[in-house]
């Protein structure tokens, strides 16, 4: 595994983002683990994830595109820190647009902030984790309605690897519906892979009860092939 994938684990724990015990996630499912992306809250844990996204990005795709759009709302800083990594990182200048929830009809009129897009753009998407597909669904219109765009990709921080609305991972729902390629900063096969009966500031922070109870959730709610 990576150097960055592992530091980017850990820095979520640090982060209080990834965490471990009884959730229910907005489709109704009963999990032992939950990303919570609001708990990276200072300018330091931002420029960091934009660094890792960045890594992810040069990694998945190279750096042969031209935008990158974060959907609003969390997609807008993630899209502003991690264009600003890549240039500080690679040396590589990217234009980086989000979407207004509302039309503006004064000043700054239309529903894009950042760069506008222009015909030829080649887009990488950001979000923060796996998605059902819905936010994609209201992103893909935007891009196409603003001239003959290359959507090259989504890239999130987390893959969930669980079953979308069918029996493929919501990723991979993704790539056949829209024929874009999707990558994780780190899966969370990663990331057990990573914590799993090792110590981490002085604790197991997967044991072997919580492995039984993730293994249990996949069990039910994973990608079986």
């Amino acid at each position: 595994m990576e150097q960055y994938k592992k530091e980017f684990i850990e820095f979520m724990v640090d982060s209080k983002v990834l965490k471990f015990g009884d959730f229910t996630t907005k489709s109704g499912r009963k999990t032992p683990f939950f990303v919570n992306t609001g708990f990276y809250r200072t300018g330091g844990q931002l420029r960091r994830l934009g660094e890792y996204y960045a890594k992810a990005i040069q990694s998945k795709y190279g750096l042969e595109f031209d935008l990158l759009f974060g959907p609003a709302y969390k997609g807008i800083p993630l899209s502003v820190a991690t264009s600003m990594a890549i240039s500080e990182l690679f040396q590589k200048d990217v234009k980086y647009c989000s979407n207004r929830k509302e039309v503006k009809d004064h000043g700054d009129t239309g529903i894009l902030l950042g760069s506008p897009i222009s015909n030829g753009d080649r887009i990488i998407i950001i979000e923060d984790v796996t998605t059902a597909g819905t936010s994609i669904g209201e992103t893909m219109p935007i891009l196409q309605a603003q001239g003959e765009v290359n959507v090259l990709g989504l890239i999130v921080s987390v893959d969930r690897m669980e079953r979308g609305q069918g029996k493929k991972s919501a990723l991979s729902e993704i790539e056949e519906t829209y024929g874009i390629k999707t990558t994780a900063i780190v899966t969370m096969q990663e990331v057990v892979e990573h914590l799993y009966n090792k110590p981490y500031q002085g604790n197991i922070i997967i044991d072997d009860t919580l492995k039984a109870a993730i293994d249990a959730y996949y069990q039910q709610y994973g990608v079986h092939e």
